[in-house]
């Protein structure tokens, strides 16, 4: 159950405790939840391959065809590598995850919500993946509308040694980084202003927060863990749902 459902239901347990005996509140209504969009990954110039013992991971940008990523792109309007990014990951959890059913139009939703695709604030996604000039988020400091989480990292990754701020395309505060990171270009490091990291370890927290991506439950409760907010999952909803094709196999 996820944090949201977790605490609505302690929520309306207390309030029938506190009015035994009383005329019944007016009930909330149910969270406006979407359904799962469309969980479709791309077909890669080859079969995506975990590899064995001692032999080198190939980066994720490299895994989809790259006339799929062209026609996708142009579609969409994504930036290709981007897109490179987001269906590498997917085509990966796919060997290494294969019950998650996560899929690239998903993680693009969430890299649309979170940063337009790296290209917040006139950023760009250069070729090797880096986003230039980095992103990073406000204060996460208890204002009107924010968490309050304060530094976890001594601003290592986002330069405040006193609140906590998300960072990179994926927007990722410190401590999920530090329990999820991956490396998604294989260079030997985990950067969360790196694209293909950055979408690597946002599929494997989805993943991991929600099981089966394919049903409706699992797919709203790894959204929601991403971010607490129906507004945010809806919209990741609708992206996510806009960029798949009905011709797409």
């Amino acid at each position: 159950m996820s944090a949201i459902r977790t605490a609505l239901a302690v929520l309306a347990g207390a309030v029938l405790l506190m009015s035994s005996g009383c005329a019944q509140p007016r009930e909330s209504p149910a969270p406006d939840y979407p359904d799962a969009p469309d969980q479709r990954t791309p077909e890669p110039a080859e079969p995506a391959q975990v590899p064995e013992a001692g032999e080198p991971w190939v980066p994720i940008a490299e895994l989809a065809d790259e006339e799929w990523l062209a026609a996708v792109a142009e579609r969409t309007g994504i930036p290709e590598r981007a897109l490179a990014a987001y269906s590498g990951a997917a085509l990966l959890v796919g060997q290494t995850r294969p019950d998650c059913g996560l899929g690239w139009n998903t993680l693009a939703g969430i890299g649309q919500v979170e940063s337009q695709h790296g290209t917040y604030a006139d950023s760009q996604v250069q070729q090797d993946g880096q986003v230039s000039p980095q992103i990073i988020g406000v204060p996460l400091d208890g204002g009107p509308g924010f968490a309050e989480i304060p530094d976890t990292d001594g601003g290592a990754l986002d330069g405040d040694s006193e609140w906590d701020r998300a960072v990179g395309p994926m927007q990722f505060i410190p401590v999920t980084w530090e329990l999820y990171a991956q490396d998604g270009n294989r260079d030997g490091q985990a950067d969360p202003h790196q694209f293909d990291d950055a979408a690597l370890t946002a599929a494997v927290y989805l993943c991991e927060s929600g099981g089966e991506l394919t049903t409706d439950e699992g797919w709203v409760d790894a959204v929601v863990a991403y971010n607490q907010s129906v507004e945010y999952v809806n919209d990741v909803a609708a992206y996510a749902q806009d960029y798949v094709s009905p011709n797409e196999s």
